[in-house]
């Protein structure tokens, strides 16, 4: 362990999700900031060969590797103890990895050659209907990742986020489909907004609530998003997650933010921002100064007024 490590002077982040697209834009961004980075990756030959390139042509030495599974508890406890062991503290932590809860014809989808706009409005729900297919266990993944996989690894290096020196910083990469306009049922509107009455328990129970529905062909007649919902619900109760963090821990800097259209496998390479483009708002947020916004949800670089 270097000198630098034990005293804990050089900042220090996680990205999950960072072998590929916007993670792996994040983990750049962020080490030529200075900032040593744990570049994490569910596969690791996968990661091994993202930190291979980000040492080899970008010459980011203060990047490392750490196999991630954030829907596999003991991976999670893993990484944990690899921060404890190494660093004793955690001042960035970046939830990006993330699960689109589909299955996707991907060829066909972009012969269909949806514009932007149509797409990220979501007014492309009925020209989609023949490529993509929304099964029950990819929604229950889809939750289990983007919202469970969050909290699961937020929750683990939370006792390390505590010991930043310089402030911590949580950011957690949502989407356009999480604003709450897109929700057609209002009661449901409310309850995901309340931040008084918010707590995991009541987000939980809409979650359950939305795999009944999703399970039994109710989707539509609760009011649900029709547009990918279960990407959509993830990402609305990440959000709401978001508010209950920068609540409970009002001394770190705790924010969502949608990372605009952008071109990743996630969304089947239809996306018109670069990657690097879309890694603007998660680094921006990541490296906030102190007394900077809390509990809040950013349009890629812009605080939005309205969620």
């Amino acid at each position: 362990m270097s000198s630098e490590e034990k005293t804990g002077t050089k900042r220090l982040a996680v990205v999950t999700g960072g072998n590929r697209g916007i993670g792996f834009e994040i983990s750049r961004q962020l080490a030529l900031n200075g900032i040593t980075v744990i570049l994490t990756s569910r596969d690791e030959k996968r990661g091994t060969d993202a930190v291979d390139l980000l040492h080899r042509e970008h010459n980011l030495s203060n990047i490392l590797l750490h196999q991630l599974d954030i829907c596999d508890p003991v991976s999670v406890a893993s990484l944990a103890r690899f921060i404890q062991t190494r660093f004793g503290k955690l001042d960035i932590l970046v939830n990006n990895a993330g699960a689109s809860g589909l299955l996707v014809d991907a060829e066909g989808l972009r012969a269909l050659k949806i514009d932007p706009l149509t797409w990220t409005s979501g007014k492309a729900v009925d020209i989609i209907k023949e490529v993509i297919l929304h099964p029950y266990d990819e929604a229950v993944r889809c939750l289990d990742t983007n919202y469970y996989g969050c909290k699961r690894v937020t929750e683990a290096l939370l006792p390390f986020l505590k010991h930043s020196t310089s402030g911590a910083r949580i950011v957690n990469v949502s989407s356009l489909r999480s604003e709450l306009k897109r929700m057609p049922n209002e009661e449901l509107r409310k309850k995901l907004s309340d931040i008084d009455k918010l707590d995991e328990n009541r987000l939980e129970e809409l979650i359950s609530t939305f795999l009944d529905d999703f399970k039994n062909g109710r989707l539509e007649a609760a009011g649900w998003p029709s547009m990918l919902p279960a990407y959509s619900v993830s990402k609305m109760v990440l959000n709401a997650y978001t508010r209950i963090l920068a609540k409970r821990y009002p001394d770190m800097c705790i924010n969502c933010v949608g990372p605009g259209f952008v071109n990743t496998e996630l969304n089947w390479n239809t996306g018109v921002l670069t990657p690097e483009e879309g890694a603007r708002g998660p680094v921006q947020l990541a490296l906030l100064p102190l007394g900077g916004p809390t509990g809040c949800y950013f349009d890629e670089t812009s605080l939005a007024e309205a969620w």
